[in-house]
């Protein structure tokens, strides 16, 4: 992955998740929604997809791993190339966002999208 390229949003959300600490799959998982207020669910396979390309990547690494019921739990945490992508990203996004904003203001078409300008 490019470094200036933007993140798909589940990986977006998976750094975003992982900013708070190490966190198990099913831990990860259950944030996003959270995160996301309900509107990305991400399912099993893709988050092990994510994960595996995150890894490649150099963004994410191997926390600990730990038995639990018989089965092994590996946590994940953000690296520190992992740590500055997300606050790069992030930034990149909020520029977009305070360009639309505004725009729609000085449009006088801020009302239109229901939420606050």
């Amino acid at each position: 992955m490019r470094d200036d390229a933007p993140l798909r949003e589940p990986s977006y959300l998976i750094l975003t998740s992982l900013a708070a600490g190490p966190r198990h799959g099913y831990a990860v998982i259950e944030d996003v929604r959270e995160i996301s207020a309900g509107r990305v669910v991400i399912g099993v396979g893709t988050l092990y997809t994510a994960i595996d390309r995150l890894r490649a990547d150099g963004l994410i690494e191997v926390d600990r791993e730990e038995v639990v019921d018989s089965r092994l739990r590996r946590y994940y945490r953000l690296s520190d190339d992992g740590t500055r992508r997300l606050a790069a990203e992030t930034e990149r996004l909020t520029r977009h966002a305070a360009a639309a904003r505004a725009r729609l203001n000085a449009s006088g078409r801020a009302a239109l999208g229901g939420g606050p300008a």
